[in-house]
């Protein structure tokens, strides 16, 4: 339930190939800064490279109080709202919303996904039509700068690495003022309610609820 084929369709982003390579979504967090410095200047006419290393799509429409750091590619039909702060390494797909005050860092957003109002997002991966209310945010190193560990009832998985936010599956709802800790899985079609404080792994087609308890939508 928490590797690649149980969370993402691949077929809806450019990183496919990349992400296609590895068992699990956070083995491939290391590597996406160097992925788009690859793919970026193989992306053709409909890209444009407007400053160094930061390559949008024709169609895509940024404002222009928004920040693009280097490297990174805004997909078609994509929206990138006022104050903004991509700040490096971000692939957003197409059909996506970068909403006003949100960060992105160290991401892969498939196609159609929202992060319209006051999110962070660090160190992560948001699948296919997945959603963050207002104000949710995936929290991506934990308080005691441990290598995070992704808790999975009994299983403990290693996953030798510092930052780690949240790997959000295809259609995941995440609700207003969440908090996702560092290492949370949560799998596809299911929801967060708001200001929950979630962790570990969340299985698909469940519900997480504001007391943590977990129930499935079945």
């Amino acid at each position: 339930m928490y590797k690649i084929v149980d969370l993402y369709d691949l077929d809806h982003t450019l990183a496919k190939d990349y992400l296609s390579q590895f068992t699990y979504p956070w083995e491939a967090l290391k590597g996406i800064k160097d992925f788009i410095l690859t793919l970026g200047p193989t992306l053709g006419p409909d890209y444009e490279e407007i400053q160094p290393q930061v390559w949008v799509h024709k169609t895509a429409k940024v404002f222009p109080s928004a920040y693009l750091g280097a490297p990174c590619i805004i997909g078609p039909e994509t929206e990138v709202r006022h104050c903004a702060f991509i700040r490096s390494s971000a692939l957003v797909g197409a059909n996506c919303v970068v909403g006003n005050s949100v960060e992105l860092k160290n991401v892969i957003l498939f196609d159609h996904v929202h992060t319209p109002h006051y999110n962070y997002v660090g160190d992560s991966i948001l699948g296919y039509y997945s959603h963050m209310g207002a104000g949710s945010i995936t929290s991506n190193v934990k308080s005691d700068k441990k290598l995070v560990i992704v808790h999975n009832g009994d299983e403990h998985l290693e996953t030798g690495i510092k930052k780690f936010g949240a790997m959000l599956g295809d259609y995941v709802e995440v609700g207003c003022n969440a908090v996702c800790n560092p290492g949370t899985v949560i799998g596809r079609h299911s929801n967060v309610y708001p200001t929950s404080c979630v962790r570990g792994v969340i299985p698909e087609n469940s519900i997480h609820k504001n007391t943590g308890e977990v129930i499935s939508k079945n």
